[in-house]
């Protein structure tokens, strides 16, 4: 990702001023960063049909809808002039923005993941001090839990303060873990209000569904929407390794209230509800009403054997955890990836 010039970098920016923005809604100037991305695009909608004005910035515009922001800047934010551009005039800052992906991709891209994002992270929170941000909300993930935790299916429920002695995942998840430790640095030396949320696997329609990237949960449906009655399914691992999935809704509600409350130490954001991957493939299953034999194959990058969210301090802080189920969440995101399947497929036969 070779950095552009800012006037290659602008794709789209409405005639309101920052100033009339404010006027015109009375409300909050805030900015999500990786607006162009799945948790992103959808907490622009939820915050902009709240009333605020919403600044998005990512170096990618939404694959699969326009953005709801009022402003779109298209810029790459491992360059500091930019973070100081993106966080101008804003008065919180939800930072999503992260080079990353399913778990076939974070194992690959070590130093790729580390470097982007230390330079993403370090470069916004610096702007986000000298542009004199109220509040700053770092997305942090679950894989910065030590995977000595993590080494059976029937995994303990992971808690905030399991992190440190620390062995987390390499690159993606060291270099969440060392962007915690700096936003406490930084609301402890320079004053700036920082929350930390740490996300376990989160699902939903409008999100990457194939390329590499694309999580368990699109994986899955994408090849059960793809497949016939009776084909094989391959699943990769024994599929026996567990995990919990948050669908979208309750992920941006959770980001939403964490802003709003007074706790800024890191904070578990997930489902407690854990599924063996085995299992996420039944009910995706069910959903499609196609029966599929499993086909795991071994050589395939699996992750850590369990993990699961202990939302007892969410509980806590919030007086709220994510209430919507798995078997619930999965039609809604089944039945988007299966149209979006069927129409490529339409397509690819129209071209023959």
């Amino acid at each position: 990702m070779p950095l552009a010039s800012k006037v290659d970098l602008r794709v789209r920016r409405q005639s309101l001023s920052t100033k009339s923005m404010e006027s015109a809604v009375g409300k909050k100037i805030i900015l999500v960063t990786g607006a162009g991305g799945f948790i992103g695009h959808h907490l622009v909608k939820r915050l902009s049909a709240d009333g605020h004005s919403v600044r998005g910035v990512d170096v990618k515009l939404p694959e699969f809808e326009p953005s709801a922001a009022q402003e779109f800047m298209k810029l790459d934010l491992r360059s500091y002039e930019n973070c100081i551009e993106a966080t101008s005039g804003i008065d919180q800052v939800y930072h999503l923005a992260a080079d990353m992906g399913g778990i076939g991709y974070i194992t690959a891209s070590h130093a790729r993941i580390t470097l982007n994002n230390i330079l993403i992270n370090a470069h916004m929170i610096k702007a986000a001090v000298k542009n004199e941000v109220k509040r700053f909300l770092f997305s942090s993930s679950a894989c910065v839990y030590p995977q000595y935790l993590q080494n059976d299916p029937d995994v303990t429920p992971l808690r905030e303060e399991s992190a440190f002695p620390a062995d987390p995942e390499e690159g993606y998840g060291l270099e969440k873990l060392f962007m915690e430790k700096l936003c406490k640095y930084v609301h402890e030396d320079w004053n700036l209000e920082t929350r930390v949320v740490r996300f376990h696997n989160v699902y939903g329609p409008l999100g990457t569904y194939d390329g590499g990237r694309e999580k368990a949960p699109a994986a899955i449906c994408r090849k059960l929407a793809r497949a016939n009655d009776g084909d094989a399914l391959e699943i990769w691992g024994d599929g026996r390794q567990t995990r919990s999935f948050m669908y979208i809704d309750d992920c941006v509600e959770g980001i939403y209230r964490l802003m709003q409350s007074d706790y800024a130490a890191p904070i578990n954001l997930g489902s407690d509800e854990l599924v063996t991957i085995d299992g996420l493939v039944d009910i995706v299953s069910r959903i499609a009403g196609k029966r599929v034999v499993k086909r795991h194959d071994l050589t395939r990058p699996q992750g850590v054997r369990g993990r699961n969210s202990d939302n007892s301090r969410l509980r806590q802080v919030l007086g709220w955890v994510p209430r919507i189920t798995l078997a619930e969440g999965l039609v809604p995101t089944y039945e988007w990836i299966a149209a979006r399947c069927s129409a490529a497929g339409r397509a690819e036969v129209a071209a023959e």
